[in-house]
């Protein structure tokens, strides 16, 4: 259970919440990696999770972040209606090989909030011992809310299969509320198994913004399965990724159609080396006013774009990376 108290901040002294807390030099680094920042403490509630503890934690008289009082290991955290314009940063860092953690956070956002969510999980192994995380995160919006929600995947250290992070996600939308996910998970992750579920309700919409990259033998699966329940919901599953050298990559969605609703799922993969990815989507309509689609596109880059950017005076290989950058950061 995690009942560490929040760290003490003299707010008029530190510009950067993080030079304060007692976290090590990696932990920093890793920090630094998912680009979380708080220039404003004051309007920004955070719990920063190392090695499987909380490093510190702050709330705001809008939002509240509360232990789990179940015996499991995670925050709730609580965003009043109304609240406008703050952030919430809940990272868990792990800079220690040897650590095996399912984490529960619990996000309730009160009708009419509008506010963004930066999560992300790095993980720093020191040996060739393997540390899991297991991000466990259920989103509850009410009506009108509006999340924004950035999460970043990152790995290093010592060795290769050792980081290994699962991240499983389920929202329930209520009438008029959205909800955007921006996911990253680019280099480093050896194995990832990512799940995503959620029940959208009347008028409400959920975007889901996904790019990955793996290489050497790392593996990673994708699975969406969402359910238009309300009249005029709305779904938007955009997944890009990257294989390269032996590396595999598994997605699977389902879009389920209750009501008059509509639905897009487009899954684009670029192979380079012996990369494979397999693609399997399935759309269930039924109700005769749902709009569902999916489209898919897999295959290698294509020389002619090697070959022009070499003519600019780049060599293959920084050709070949400029491509797979400018493909990931086009969502």
């Amino acid at each position: 259970m995690d009942n560490s108290p929040t760290t003490p901040v003299d707010l008029e002294k530190v510009k950067n919440i993080l030079d304060s807390l007692p976290i090590s030099a990696t932990t920093r680094d890793i920090l630094a990696g998912l680009d979380c920042h708080i220039p404003d403490p004051e309007r920004t509630a955070y719990n920063i999770r190392e090695n499987s503890r909380c490093a510190g934690r702050h709330s705001t008289p809008e939002i509240q972040i509360v232990p789990k009082t179940d015996g499991k290991s995670g925050v709730d955290v609580y965003v009043a209606a109304g609240t406008v314009d703050q952030s919430v940063y809940i990272p868990a860092c792990i800079s220690q090989s040897g650590v095996d953690e399912d984490v529960y956070n619990d996000f309730h956002i009160g009708a009419g909030a509008k506010v963004k969510i930066i999560a992300g999980c790095g993980i720093h192994t020191h040996s060739n011992e393997k540390s899991r995380h297991s991000g466990i995160h259920n989103f509850y919006l009410e009506a009108g809310a509006r999340v924004i929600y950035v999460e970043k995947h990152l790995g290093g250290g010592v060795g290769r299969h050792n980081v290994q992070i699962d991240p499983i996600t389920h929202c329930e939308l209520a009438e008029g509320s959205y909800l955007e996910m921006d996911t990253v998970q680019i280099g480093g992750v050896d194995d990832s198994r990512r799940l995503t579920t959620g029940t959208v309700g009347p008028g409400a919409s959920l975007v889901v913004k996904e790019s990955l990259l793996t290489e050497f033998e790392q593996r990673t699966t994708t699975d969406f399965n969402i359910t238009l329940a309300g009249a005029g919901s709305s779904v938007e599953l955009a997944s890009r990724s990257v294989a390269k050298d032996d590396s595999y990559q598994e997605y699977t969605s389902v879009i389920t159609g209750d009501n008059a609703c509509k639905g897009h799922s487009a899954c684009d993969a670029i192979l380079v080396g012996r990369g494979k990815v397999d693609a399997t989507p399935t759309l269930r309509a039924n109700h005769p006013d749902a709009q569902l689609i999916h489209e898919a596109a897999i295959g290698k880059i294509a020389g002619d774009q090697i070959i022009k950017l070499q003519t600019l005076g780049l060599t293959e290989a920084e050709a070949e990376q400029k491509i797979i950058d400018g493909f990931l950061r086009t969502l």
